[in-house]
């Protein structure tokens, strides 16, 4: 099968078997830049009702410019990898001082915190301009289908890949094709059990043809995570907690027990895993009394948690205590 077929092939099964996500209905650049920037670390269930909420609360470039900081981190807590939302609204300014959202590939690429993929996937979705868009899906995708044995972590690997996609890219329909590839990485080239009987690229897939489907992509293992313990604090005074600055600027959390000794440390009243990156946190939750708020430290009415930008190992823990 040619690349043209291929193409062709997987475009009609997009047509049938894409699912229908809310930054689909849409050609807007400024909400195509969202959901790709929320979908970078967040699964699709997750990132929907943050993308609707956030698009409510700033639906426009031009709101979110005018937005304080603290209004896009509490918008956006939950979501984690907030040096994310400090860039949307960095480039939500420059957007706004430009005129308007810039319509060429790398226009789009000099904003802050946008990247060559990002900036592929506005170009061609809400442009049509003939760029690959290349994430972690299409690189499992085109790795099976070039049986491509490389590292997928390397730099020489990666350009071979992203080679690929150009190729084999429909230049008439990039926005569309784009998503195809992406759509069949996350619902049918699946990591760990790939369906390719569903698959409307295995008649051409050289991984499939040698039986090689589940060897690839081949990834260079990382050491394993590093695992902490912390005790975090929950100091209430009448209907108020006490937070202290995150180590995320902008945020507040609860106190860890290690930062206040004067603290007297009751029953543990929760337990929670926490993931950052390559750190596992095991935090235990308990309850605890302290005479003063130490500086660096607020009391927060309970019913104003939600219009503050919390940790999101604070907002957990405070989930899980009744």
């Amino acid at each position: 099968m040619s690349g043209r077929a291929a193409a062709s092939g997987l475009l009609r099964w997009y047509g049938r078997a894409k699912r229908d996500l809310p930054w689909r209905r849409s050609r807007d650049p400024y909400r195509i830049w969202i959901a790709e920037v929320m979908l970078q670390q967040t699964r699709v269930a997750a990132a929907i009702p943050y993308y609707e909420r956030f698009l409510e609360r700033f639906p426009d470039a031009e709101a979110l410019a005018r937005a304080t900081e603290a209004e896009v981190l509490t918008c956006w807590s939950g979501l984690g990898y907030y040096s994310r939302a400090r860039n949307l609204r960095r480039a939500a300014k420059a957007v706004v001082e430009a005129g308007g959202f810039p319509r060429d590939y790398e226009s789009i690429r000099r904003l802050p915190g946008i990247g060559d993929y990002t900036a592929a996937a506005i170009a061609s979705m809400a442009f049509g301009l003939p760029r690959a868009a290349v994430d972690g899906n299409v690189v499992r995708v085109l790795a099976r289908w070039t049986e491509e044995r490389g590292d997928v972590g390397s730099a020489k690997t990666r350009r071979r890949i992203e080679e690929a996609a150009a190729s084999l890219l429909d230049r008439k329909r990039p926005g569309e094709f784009n998503q195809a590839l992406m759509e069949l990485g996350a619902t049918v080239c699946l990591p760990r059990d790939p369906r390719c009987g569903e698959c409307p690229l295995a008649r051409s897939c050289q991984a499939r043809r040698k039986g090689l489907e589940r060897e690839l992509p081949v990834k260079r293992r990382r050491a394993g995570p590093e695992r902490i313990a912390k005790t975090l604090l929950l100091i209430r005074k009448g209907k108020r907690i006490l937070l202290g600055r995150s180590g995320m600027a902008g945020f507040w959390e609860l106190p860890e027990a290690s930062r206040l000794p004067e603290a007297v440390v009751g029953a543990t009243v929760a337990t929670l895993r926490h993931t950052i990156t390559c750190h596992q946190y095991r935090l235990s939750v308990a309850r605890a009394e302290i005479r003063r708020a130490p500086r660096g430290y607020k009391w927060v009415a309970a019913g104003k948690l939600e219009s503050i930008p919390l940790a999101t190992a604070t907002r957990k823990a405070l989930a899980r205590i009744p």
